[in-house]
Order: C-alpha cells, then structure tokens, then sequence
C-alpha cells in the first residue's frame, strides 16, 4: 500500500460533536437496556470526541438480545446520521469472508485445507521455489507461510486482477522458514482468493457473494461502490489540524485486495455474521458445526498482532485469556475506515464498532485490544502484562534497527524502519531521533507498546528469535521488521500498516 494508503503511527486527537444516539430494536417489543450497554455506548462517544471520530456503527450481542445502534454523522460535510444499517469498508475482517468461502469449498470436496496451493494453481510461484511447491491452503489461512505479507500491487480493475497479483508473488520475498513463525499475510489470503476463482470458476467476488454474503441475508454488504446505490455510506475522514476532513480519495481500492480487505458492510450484517459464527440457530446453515469449528480451532504458530494470540485458526486469530475462554477476533484497516470485530464462543457475546476516521484505531484499541469491554461483557480479560524495567546489559540485545518491507500500488519495494534504543529499564522506538512509542518487558521477549509519555497504547508486540538464539525480528503490528545491530542502517521512515 502506497504512502496515501497508510495511516502514521498516532492521529491527531480533537473534539468534535456527537449527533444523538440512534438505537434500532431487534423487535417491537420494549426492552430493558442492561447497563453495561449504556456504558459502551458513553464509552464510544467519549472516543469519539477524544479522537475526532466522526461517525461509528456498533453491534453488540449480549444476553440474548442484538444492540445495533449508529453514533454521530456519515459525514462532516452533510450531517447525516450513522445508522446500524450504514455501510463502512470492514477492511481485513474480510478475511474470515474468503475463508468461510473456502471452507464451504471445503464440504463440498473440492478444496482440501491440507493440500499444497499447487493442487488448484498449477503455475503458482514464490521467490523460494521450494515453498511455492510445499505451502498448503491452511498455511496461506493461518498466516505460517512466510513470505513478506504487505503485497499491494494494485492491477487493475478487470476480472483477471487477482490472476495477475498471483503471478507477481515472484517478487515477493521469503522471511521465515514455511510453517514456522507468525506473520500477517495480506499476500497469502489474496492467493486464496485466486483459489476461489479456479474452483468455482467465478470471480471472487461473485463466489464470495453466491457462498456467504447472500445466503446470510446480508442485505448491507457488498465489494464494489457502484452497488451502493440507496445505502447509508460512511464518508472516509482524514484528520487535519486535529479535525475530520472528508477524503474521497481514500475510497479506492485494488480489485486484486478484495479477498484481503474489499468487502463494505453494516453494523447490523456485522453482527449477524458473528452470530452465525457463534453457531446461533436461526440463521442460514452454511457449514456444519463442525466445520464452523474448525474455523476456530488447531491454530498455526503464535505471537502478537496488538495482542497475543495462540495462533491462527482457518483466517480467525485466537486470543487467549487469564480465565480460558478463547476470544476469535479480526478486525480491519483501511484509509479512512477502522474497524474492530470479536466474539467468545463460550460466553455468547460478540462486538463489532466500525468507525470513519484516521482516528479510528484509538478507540477499537480501547474497545478491542484492552480489557474494558471483554471484562464488562464476558467476564474475561488478556494475559497479566505487569511491565518491569531490564538492567542496561539485558536491554543491550534488542538494540538496533529494525526494518520491514512492503511492495506499493505501484509495484515497487518501499523499506519502512524503527530505530529501537534503550531508555532507562526500556526501549524507546523512533524515526530520525524522535521518539514514536516505547517498549516495556512485561516477558520475556514480549513487550507493551506504550506512548511517548507512558501511558498504554493497549497494544503489545514481540520479539522473535533466530535459529542460533539471537534476537531476529521486532513483530509489531503481526509484521516482521528485520534487525539490524546499531550502526549498521538507519531507520528512515516509520507508517502503521492497513488490512
């Protein structure tokens, strides 16, 4: 994703007016609103006042009973309100889409999750031959393949736009042994789609549609602009001088990136989904439960992307917690829309927010990767993370550059870095001197992102060693930012990664 495609490390904050609370009932019927709900719901207006977040759309299922509801405006420019039915760009959340998409493949014997990609793309090539040959559909599902993830080529708009990001893998280059180490691969969900594509010989999209979208009655979910005609749309927003600006150039999208991120939908359709994913009866039956399971289960290799998981299900990052009930949770970003999404099979609960501003990631970090609403609403929280302070020797080996690498709109190489020092008993991560964020040990390894003036980001990464022990990788974000020994290379420029 180019420069204009790419959010920096922290929006700018400002208050701007929240417009009324619109609520849309499940039934006519009047029903006590439990307390918790009045709490989120403050909580989500204080953020978006905090964070000059425009317009949010929220669906909560608790205690039996759906909670959609619109907060503030589709757009400064017009005043519209949000409603549950207004449609927002869900980003990666996405992913689980193209994989129930598989998975149904996957019923109906014509895909196996455990057979090599090469079973159904013949042709298909890596920069390391020898994992082009191996890798497995469940290893392009659950993030192990190992090849640079952030490939966002933009070729065209015409049916053959996942067949030509597919032939350009190529260029993109092999980082960890296959299988073998976590790393957010937009790159390998786009060659599932491909998939999809030769199965069922349709485009993507149509199969994604004819497989999910339609048969769950998702009446507010679509992947392209032109079919939005009648919709409620949330406006893209870019903060400027601390206040939402409407951007319409953040609407656009490669085709080649819609079984990564393409798809638009509502808050209402959002929870619909995760409540099919809860295996709630009533709904369209899709899979078998068991394959429904299976969606959330046997997890690839674990690490943190802005919080710590076991691993990677089939597209579902599996999240632990201090109580043991898992969290399956996604989520996504692009420019302009930022969205959270989580459910907890075991405490029937599940939230998504899906926001219109830059600004966004702020508030799904207070709602999606901190305790509150997981605590408020499901009795769970994360793993203890009680940061501590190393001694200077301790510190010594994580000091360094650490550099990743994402291929543009255009095609081209772009190196993104960190210089990583330490800072009394932590680390302090920066560009060209200035400090971004901090790094406190709460583990071995792993670590709390913090705010130039200490306070949480909620958000925690980690670091992953090399074969011989040595300190290898800085995975922040579920990226792999490469080390380099302090004088070595400098750190040129820093942005947050979308999808």
């Amino acid at each position: 994703m180019s420069l204009t495609r790419r959010t920096v490390l922290k929006a700018a904050a400002a208050a701007v007016p929240v417009a009324g609370l619109h609520t849309l009932p499940s039934s006519a019927t009047p029903v006590r609103e439990p307390a918790a709900i009045g709490r989120l719901a403050d909580k989500i207006q204080a953020g978006m006042a905090k964070y000059a977040i425009p317009g949010a759309g929220l669906g909560v299922w608790y205690r039996g009973r759906e909670y959609v509801r619109g907060f503030g405006v589709t757009s400064v420019d017009t005043g519209d309100p949000v409603t549950g039915d207004t449609v927002f760009r869900i980003a990666s959340t996405t992913k689980t889409f193209t994989a129930t998409a598989i998975m149904r493949l996957v019923e109906r014997g014509l895909i196996s999750l455990d057979r090599p990609v090469r079973a159904y793309l013949p042709d298909f090539a890596t920069s390391d031959p020898s994992v082009a040959a191996r890798v497995t559909v469940r290893q392009l599902l659950n993030h192990s393949a190992g090849w640079q993830g952030d490939y966002f080529e933009d070729t065209g708009q015409g049916d053959d736009a996942l067949t030509r990001y597919v032939a350009g893998m190529t260029k993109v280059p092999q980082l960890t042994p296959l299988g073998k180490v976590f790393s957010y691969n937009n790159a390998a969900i786009g060659v599932a789609g491909r998939i999809i594509e030769v199965v069922t010989g349709k485009p993507y999209e149509t199969a994604a549609r004819e497989l999910v979208v339609d048969p769950l009655g998702l009446a507010h979910t679509r992947f392209f602009r032109s079919e939005l005609d009648g919709f409620s749309v949330a406006a893209s927003h870019n903060i400027v001088d601390g206040k939402p600006v409407v951007e319409p150039s953040f609407d656009a999208m490669p085709r080649a990136l819609h079984p990564v991120g393409g798809l638009i939908s509502s808050a209402r359709d959002q929870l619909r989904y995760a409540r099919y994913h809860l295996g709630h009866r009533g709904l369209p039956h899709l899979l078998s439960d068991r394959g429904r399971v299976a969606m959330q289960a046997h997890p690839g290799p674990g690490g943190t992307l802005f919080v710590e998981l076991n691993g990677v299900g089939v597209s579902w990052m599996l999240r632990p917690t201090a109580q043991g009930p898992t969290v399956v949770q996604h989520g996504g970003d692009w420019t302009g829309q930022h969205s959270g999404f989580l459910f907890v099979p075991k405490r029937d609960f599940a939230i998504t927010l899906l926001t219109n501003s830059e600004s966004g990631p702020a508030l799904l970090a207070e709602l999606f990767a901190d305790d509150w609403a997981l605590q408020e609403f499901a009795g769970v929280n994360n793993l203890p993370a009680v940061p501590r302070e190393l001694p200077p020797r301790r510190l010594a080996e994580y000091v360094g550059t650490y550099v990743s690498q994402q291929i543009g709109l255009d095609g081209k190489p772009e190196d993104l870095g960190l210089d990583i020092t330490a800072d009394g008993g932590q680390l302090a991560a920066g560009v060209g001197g200035q400090n971004l964020f901090g790094f406190a040990f709460y583990r071995k390894d792993f670590v709390l992102a913090l705010n130039p003036d200490g306070s949480s980001t909620h958000a925690r990464a980690s670091f992953v060693r090399g074969t011989t022990g040595q300190v290898e990788w800085l995975r922040y974000g579920g990226r792999l930012f490469r080390y380099h020994p302090t004088g070595t290379r400098n750190a040129s420029t820093f942005t947050r990664h979308l999808l």
